[in-house]
């Protein structure tokens, strides 16, 4: 799990995550950029003494993938999401276990080796995210 509930008490957080600027993928991007600021806020909250630990235990991140063209594509921009024989959004923890898929055929169905090769590829992408998120949280 990436969250233990019990540490968290009585209160209770909201995310609400409006993506200014971005090129497709805003659902993987709110995701990404909620677990940021959920991780600062139960750090903060830990720091100023209102919560003994922080009821995060994990990460978390999300990417868009699917198919375009017949070919397998990761983070679709909005030309490649328009025209996408397949249309995922992909949300997965640190260890690589799956929290949610969500995604459609945009035409004709697709293949169980089609989508074992998204979510390979949602992996890999998920994965250098949370590195990311790993290596700018160690700046702040």
């Amino acid at each position: 799990a990436v969250t233990n509930l019990s540490a968290m008490g009585e209160c209770m957080v909201v995310i609400d995550c409006d993506v200014i600027q971005a090129d497709g993928g805003t659902r993987s991007a709110a995701i990404t950029g909620g677990w940021v600021a959920l991780h600062d806020a139960f750090q903060i909250s830990v720091q100023s003494g209102y919560l003994e630990q922080s009821p995060l235990t994990g990460s978390c991140a999300a990417v868009s993938v699917g198919v375009v063209k017949g070919k397998t594509v990761l983070d679709l921009n909005y030309a490649e999401d328009s025209e996408a024989e397949v249309d995922m959004n992909i949300v997965m923890d640190g260890a690589g276990n799956l929290i949610e898929i969500q995604g459609a055929a945009e035409g004709a169905p697709f293949s169980r080796k089609a989508l074992e090769q998204m979510l390979t590829l949602s992996e890999k992408g998920v994965r250098e995210i949370i590195e990311i998120q790993e290596q700018a949280l160690r700046h702040d």
